[in-house]
């Protein structure tokens, strides 16, 4: 309340201040319109003195003005407003966006003298000055619109800087002492209510500038500036805003009634503000600081305005009760500034009558502020705010980035297909609850606590299409611990959505089959598969281990899903049904530290520190590093895409408020996997979407693709799938907690299903809006058979040489016993022998029933010797065979060969016989019969 009982030593130091206050106004004054030589007087040669130490250049900054996050409409092509970000709300608009009944509002009741003094109104000046040291009333301003552009020009300098204040206390902590809201509030206090000797300079100070100003800009463009940084409550500023917040109309369409009402706020915005009745001042989150004290304005008195209209018979007494219920301030403010306008000539009297009837009646639109106002797309968009609060494209410090958000007016033009976007947040809503009670699994004591989400990513590009989650996007610190509320972004990492990730499962044997492939094996070659204890996998990584290079994990047996006992088999058919103990298989030839190599080179690193994964175990190759859906579906895309990776974007492009282009993020595409690698890793992939353990999420509609399931435990699963344009990524499983996503149900489908109902659709719109074409063809040289070498186990005990044909990577059989020469029990016989043959063959072992003598060669001994021979090696049924007559055989018949052959293994009760030469067969000189007896001769 302005104090009404002043001493007179305080009227007596009001008026000197006032003399000296008026003195330098009128100096001021005449020195802008008199040539100095004329003020001889020494005050004035001091005021004038003054003056001119004072500041006269008033720098005016570019407006404080909303950013704008926009998605592109793909059947029009023009930009769609996603949501804004902004300390003001403000919409600048030229000097015809306004209707001139707002600029005869606003003149008529601030400056109506406006367009006739030079920046400063002396008259109103010194009336103002007159009344406020004479005290009893309401202070009046008496600044004319360029002041008033002026002090808004300042407190705007002054908000753009405001900042937090800390100071350490005893314990040597740091304590806010005011937040930036109280500082915010401060910059407006400190322009309009200083007092005293600081009243007097400020208001000096605020002269000397309006004069400058009005000698480099036209009044015009002075009263537009005003229009669109005067503050109209709130975080409402400028004519447009305040329009479209107050009456949910333009600036260009408002009424006298509401022109009238909105050039009453511009005196004490706060307390005239019509959003809220009782009229307070709100911080930028819009949190109340101090409600303004009733009172300020005798309402009763201040209306009788309208009670002479009812006198004059203009307006009923019911208007009359209509138009002053509710607002009563700014009523009565609003008829002030109705009763100027008509004085002044800039209404008539029926347009008076009319607007002061009018009950003040709000259309309140509030800004679409945050990205809780992006709807579906809110995962999105807080993706995108993160990318510009951490990255120095937009600033070196977080403070210059925050403030570039919030203030810079920037227009963020991102890569959202809302043809994506629909599909992945009605596959979203419709399949994966917000809250859901979990059954409990695993080892982890505390309940689950599920989350899902969806991400599409394109290619060739990296431009991110899509982000759905089912939980609702909240920042309030009250729902922090809220089942389903949320404002992580479940699909990126810690640094853009503050995400830890979710551990990948067998989406990451992704990076051992490249490896695999990069070091030259074929996806056809064959491997024990078989369950069994994995012993030495090397890892020259001692980073992960804290041992010397070289070092080997290993010596573990590891389930597979189902516990299922694995078998012989290919890569091509370990990733098609995602066979754990396989790629264990594929590993024992590779290097962990390898594998990990190649998941950096695709971008994937542990979401929560951005750090390479680490391949510390067997069950590294299967996925227990925590990665982020987004950097998954950008592998996967980089094997569609040929190898070529793309760092994931999710800004097209940004302009400034002015539309002047402005730097984006780099982001850029390299070839980190050889084409035949990724062409042929491509080829393998496609399995699990054709009859593989992916299929169920394929929809079928003539695209080609490739993809990869995973599990981790019962706790997380996903699917990755991609063609050659689009790759997605769907995650659903435990945020924190132990729940079982197999157990768990949902409209009758497991929580570990729901990962295909939601990738199908949303590929399968991905694929609709971006058609893709076939996979390049697969490198011959790393889809062939491989011939391996088959070892020799004959001697070996059945099972020993069972454990080193499997190990070799054969399938084995045991057949029946064979005669053999080893002994009974033993391996006697395989087949196919020792040697080259296809990988993965079929060996059949025999074991020997140990009657088996190997027929000895007897060659070139005499017939009796070569008989005794076989006899003593065990054979009882010796007999001669088929004799050939030679001359030179001399006395003596000589052994040639047996019947069986010699090294034949044969039953020791077989028959063998000897063929040989002799000089006389008996016969002519034909061959013999086998008994010495000739074969006739040829006459």
């Amino acid at each position: 309340m302005p104090d009404t009982k002043r001493t007179a030593t305080g009227v007596l130091g009001g008026l000197a201040g006032l003399v000296g206050l008026s003195a330098a106004a009128g100096v001021l004054i005449a020195a802008t319109v008199t040539p100095a030589v004329a003020l001889t007087s020494t005050a004035a040669e001091r005021a004038i003195t003054m003056f001119d130490n004072l500041p006269s250049v008033l720098e005016i900054d570019k407006l404080m003005l909303p950013s704008n996050f926009y998605a592109t409409d793909p059947g029009t092509g023009q930009p769609v407003l996603l949501t804004q970000f902004l300390e003001q709300d403000r919409t600048p608009v030229n000097f015809d966006q306004i209707n001139p009944v707002m600029y005869d509002a606003l003149l008529s009741s601030e400056d109506p003298r406006y367009y006739q003094h030079g920046g400063i109104d002396l008259i109103g000046t010194t009336r103002a000055l007159l009344s406020n040291a004479q005290g009893g009333g309401e202070t009046q301003g008496g600044s004319s619109i360029s002041q008033q552009y002026v002090k808004n020009v300042l407190i705007q300098k002054c908000e753009q800087n405001a900042q937090a204040e800390y100071e350490t206390n005893d314990a040597g902590e740091e304590v806010q002492t005011v937040s930036r809201d109280e500082a915010l509030r401060n910059c407006w206090v400190d322009a309009t209510t200083a007092e005293g000797t600081e009243g007097y300079t400020r208001k000096l100070q605020e002269m000397r500038y309006a004069i400058a100003l009005e000698q480099k800009y036209s009044k015009n463009d002075i009263l537009l500036g005003y229009l669109n940084i005067a503050n109209f409550g709130g975080i409402t500023y400028g004519i447009e805003a305040a329009a479209r917040h107050y009456f949910s109309t333009n600036a260009a369409s408002l009424t006298v009634a509401q022109a009238a009402t909105l050039a009453g706020m511009v005196q004490n915005p706060n307390n005239y503000r019509i959003d809220r009745p009782d009229g307070s001042i709100f911080g930028s989150d819009g949190t109340a600081f101090n409600k303004q004290p009733d009172g300020v304005i005798d309402e009763g008195a201040k209306l009788g305005a309208l009670d002479k209209l009812v006198e004059s018979g203009d307006i009923t007494e019911e208007q009359k009760l209509a138009a002053a219920d509710g607002y009563t301030s700014t009523k009565v403010r609003q008829l002030y500034v109705l009763s100027r306008m008509l004085e002044d000539g800039k209404i008539t009297r029926e347009q008076y009558v009319e607007a002061a009837a009018w009950p003040i009646t709000p259309a309140i639109s509030n800004p679409k502020t945050g990205c809780q106002n992006a709807g579906g797309a809110a995962y999105f968009c807080q993706y995108v705010k993160d990318v510009i609060l951490n990255d120095t494209a937009f600033g070196e410090t977080q403070e210059e980035r925050q403030a570039l958000l919030q203030r810079g007016g920037l227009n963020v033009y991102t890569t959202l297909d809302p043809r994506v976007q629909a599909a992945a947040e009605a596959a979203m809503a419709q399949n994966a609850p917000t809250t859901i009670q979990m059954t409990q699994g695993g080892t982890l004591p505390q309940p689950g606590v599920f989350g899902s989400t969806t991400a599409s990513i394109e290619a060739t590009t990296g431009r991110i299409l899509a982000i759905a989650q089912n939980t609702q996007f909240s920042e309030d610190a009250a729902y922090a611990n809220t089942p389903g509320y949320s404002s992580l972004v479940y699909a990126g990492d810690m640094q853009y959505g503050n995400s830890s990730g979710f551990n990948a499962g067998s989406t990451f044997k992704l990076f051992t089959l490249i490896d695999w492939l990069e070091k030259g094996h074929s996806v056809n070659e064959t491997l024990n598969g078989n369950l069994r204890i994995f012993k030495r996998i090397k890892n020259s990584c001692n980073s992960d281990l804290g041992g010397e290079p070289g070092d080997y994990v290993g010596n573990v047996l590891i389930n597979n899903f189902a516990k299922a006992r694995g078998y012989v088999g290919t890569p091509m058919r370990f990733t098609r049904e995602s066979l754990n103990t396989g790629y264990f298989a594929m590993a024992e030839k590779l290097d962990l530290c390898d594998i990990k190599e190649v998941a950096t080179r695709m971008g994937v690193t542990i979401a929560k520190t951005g750090e390479p994964v680490k391949m510390d175990s067997l069950t590294s190759i299967i996925g227990t590093n925590a990665v982020s859906p987004l950097a998954m579906a950008e592998a996967y895309a980089t094997v569609a895409n040929n190898g070529v990776y793309c760092q994931p974007q999710a800004i097209d492009r940004v302009t400034d408020s002015d539309g002047n282009e402005m730097p984006k993020p780099e982001r850029t595409c390299t070839q980190v996997i050889a084409p035949n690698v990724a062409a042929t890793a491509a080829y393998a992939l496609q399995g699990v979407m054709n009859g593989g353990t992916g299929a169920r999420g394929n929809p079928y509609d003539g695209t080609q693709l490739i993809g990869k399931t995973g599990t981790h435990e019962e706790l997380q699963t996903w699917l990755v799938e991609s063609s050659t344009r689009v790759a997605t990524a769907t995650w659903a499983g435990n945020v924190q907690g132990g729940g079982d996503v197999f157990k768990t149900y949902n409209n009758r489908s497991a929580l570990s299903d729901i990962r295909y109902f939601i990738t199908e659709a949303v590929q399968a719109a991905a694929n609709a809006a971006y058609p893709a074409g076939p996979f390049a063809t697969p490198d011959n040289n790393l889809i062939k058979v491989q011939l391996v070498n088959l070892p020799n186990v004959v001697g070996k005990s059945i099972d020993e040489a069972t454990a080193i044909l499997a190990d070799a990577g054969f399938a084995v059989e045991v057949g029946a016993a064979v005669d053999s020469d080893q002994p009974q029990g033993v391996v006697g016989a395989q087949n196919p022998g020792a040697g080259q043959v296809a990988g993965g063959s079929t060996v059949t072992i025999s074991p020997s029933n140990g009657q088996g003598i190997t027929v000895p060669d007897v060659s070139g001994r005499t017939l009796d010797d070569a008989k005794k021979a076989l006899r003593s090696a065990g054979f009882g049924n010796v007999g001669d065979g088929s004799c050939t007559t030679d001359d030179r055989a001399g006395s003596k018949s000589k052994a040639t060969a047996t019947n069986p052959a010699a090294g034949s293994v044969v039953n020791r009760n077989t028959s063998i016989t000897v063929d040989y030469v002799a000089a006389d067969c008996g016969g002519g000189d034909g061959g013999g019969d086998g008994k010495g007896r000739g074969n006739g001769g040829n006459g």
